[in-house]
């Protein structure tokens, strides 16, 4: 069973991307830039394929690579993340045990201030948890992604309109086709921040844009799921603003959402 890192990163090089994200698997790498190229290497039998474009946004990136994939277990990866020993092997070997999952999401261990999960047991993930993980996290079986036919949205993530979001979208529309996906405890990489390209604190912007992905996400329980996000999350998202203005601002966000102006 092979495992092919599907990665977004900006302004690299094949080989110090490669070293830094310590791959040890094969790999489809899109680069953003200002040029267009190809270039390829073998790497301890693996084979690295790193493809250039001028095109901007973390969702058309990963669509490229997804079109390009051509492993058993397609992982989604960034830039910032370094990969732990072996973690190949460890990924093949929770599909192994579970051949019902067509997607495992597995722990990346990020900065306290950005950490959205902590999974601690293996179990099945439901639409009403799904906007908690992001892409790094995601590992799913080729096949069921080509089947589901599910791509990453282009309105939402870095270099898109809206801040975030595309993660949670491109799950719960992979979930609402009937495929299968669950958690494990199982950490397979840690996030080595470099800078984020969306976060800048909880703003007027992050809860606008939340406002908004919530309405895509959760449709006329948007309300509802905003409050419980709130008020889970009090202390650390609303120190500065109150949870009064916070949810004024996701209220913004889900009325733009009823009626876009795109």
């Amino acid at each position: 069973m092979r495992v092919e890192v599907l990665a977004s990163v900006m302004d690299q090089s094949l080989d110090s991307i490669a070293e830094k994200m310590r791959l040890e698997s094969d790999a489809v790498i899109i680069n953003q830039c200002d040029s267009l190229g190809y270039e390829e290497k073998k790497k301890n039998g693996h084979l690295l394929r790193f493809f250039s474009f001028p095109d901007r946004g973390v969702g058309r990136s990963r669509n490229e690579a997804i079109l390009r994939a051509k492993g058993d277990i397609c992982l989604f990866s960034d830039q910032d993340i370094v990969y732990e020993p072996g973690y190949e092997r460890a990924i093949a070997a929770e599909f192994e045990k579970n051949p019902d999952a067509d997607m495992i999401l597995f722990n990346v261990i990020v900065e306290e201030e950005r950490r959205t999960y902590h999974i601690t047991r293996r179990e099945k993930v439901h639409w009403y948890n799904c906007g908690r993980y992001g892409a790094v996290s995601f590992a799913v079986r080729r096949e069921s992604l080509l089947a589901s036919g599910v791509t990453f949205s282009l309105l939402f993530g870095g270099g898109a309109r809206y801040a975030s979001g595309e993660d949670s979208l491109f799950l719960k529309e992979f979930m609402a086709k009937g495929f299968h996906v669950y958690k494990t405890p199982v950490i397979i990489g840690r996030e080595q921040a470099d800078g984020s390209t969306w976060f800048e604190g909880y703003n007027e912007k992050f809860f606008h844009d939340r406002g908004v992905l919530y309405r895509y996400l959760y449709g006329n329980l948007d309300w509802a799921m905003a409050l419980r996000f709130l008020a889970v999350h009090r202390r650390k998202l609303c120190g500065q603003a109150g949870l009064r203005q916070c949810f004024a601002w996701m209220r913004q966000g889900m009325g733009e959402a009823k009626n876009p102006r795109l």
